[in-house]
């Protein structure tokens, strides 16, 4: 008895899914590859032409038409023709990948009858290596080629961004020596261990997603100046850039103080209101007068 109420309603399911049917990407999607939707009918009393196609947006939570959730994007023509409604993404990243679902504007159907199942996809990246050195600034961007002085330690870690946790190794040129881990740490460093070394990043679902980057390291003899190394020459960068940044402030600052000295020393307008002196006709500092005022004038 339960087997035929699980049959019956798993047919009840299909049923409702049978008048509008979605078809997309079998095989594995790239990020950048050209990906087909289509909404095919199977029931002649719909028209093709109220059939849209809709993707569920994760930050309002429901369903959307395609075209205002990426209006801003790549464009992605929609092909009619009599049964069947095609979009065409052509260059697809990982925002696209969905749900989707066909539905229909004909009235008098429920929910059910006028939406096709929903269809996902994911898309498959992988993003190109970064390097990291330990005591290196990651701002300046880590060397192809890294100085080091012998009994130094190096650590060199390798990164990168993917639809999935990739895998890592390690490995140098003309060795056959494998390291399964992001990181390549080399302690106590000999003229040995001087080389090119390289990281390979492997995608865990695609074969053909795979991305290496190669970083040289060179060892420099134990009494070489400390100035002639990676770390050395960052330093030497980073104080003259301190050291110019400081005598520019300090140029700015004297430029201000004497501005502000000038300023406070310059000599402004007379005022004629301050001068509290009488001044008299017969005085060397009288005005030329017509009248015979021997009144002062003040």
């Amino acid at each position: 008895m339960k087997l035929l109420l699980v049959a019956a309603l798993v047919a009840l399911i299909n049923g409702s899914y049978a008048t509008l049917i979605i078809k997309g990407p079998t095989q594995p999607v790239l990020e950048g590859d050209r990906v087909t939707l289509e909404c095919l009918l199977t029931d002649s009393e719909f028209n093709i032409s109220q059939v849209r196609f809709e993707v569920f947006s994760q930050y309002m939570q429901s369903w959307r038409p395609v075209w205002q959730r990426f209006y801003c994007f790549h464009s992605m023509p929609i092909e009619q023709t009599t049964d069947s409604l095609t979009m065409t993404i052509p260059f697809v990243q990982s925002y696209y990948e969905g749900p989707y679902r066909c539905v229909s504007d004909t009235e008098n159907v429920t929910e059910l009858d006028r939406s096709s199942q929903p269809l996902s996809f994911k898309v498959h990246y992988l993003r190109e290596l970064s390097l990291s050195v330990q005591g290196y600034t990651s701002y300046l961007g880590v060397p192809q080629e890294l100085r080091v002085r012998v009994g130094d330690d190096v650590v060199v870690t390798c990164s990168t961004s993917a639809s999935e946790e990739p895998s890592y190794l390690w490995s140098k040129d003309g060795d056959d020596w494998i390291l399964p881990s992001s990181t390549l740490t080399l302690r106590k460093i000999r003229a040995t261990d001087e080389g090119q070394y390289t990281c390979i990043a492997e995608h865990p679902t695609v074969d053909s997603l795979s991305k290496k980057r190669t970083i040289s390291i060179i060892v420099l003899p134990e009494d070489a100046p400390w100035y002639e190394s990676s770390n050395g020459r960052l330093m030497l960068m980073t104080s003259a850039a301190a050291v110019s940044l400081l005598v520019f402030i300090l140029s700015m600052s004297v430029f201000l103080c004497r501005r502000a000295k000038q300023a406070k020393t310059s000599k402004g307008p007379i005022d004629d209101r301050s001068q509290k002196k009488p001044i008299y006709k017969a005085s060397v500092e009288s005005l030329p007068s017509t009248c015979a005022d021997k009144q002062p004038l003040v």
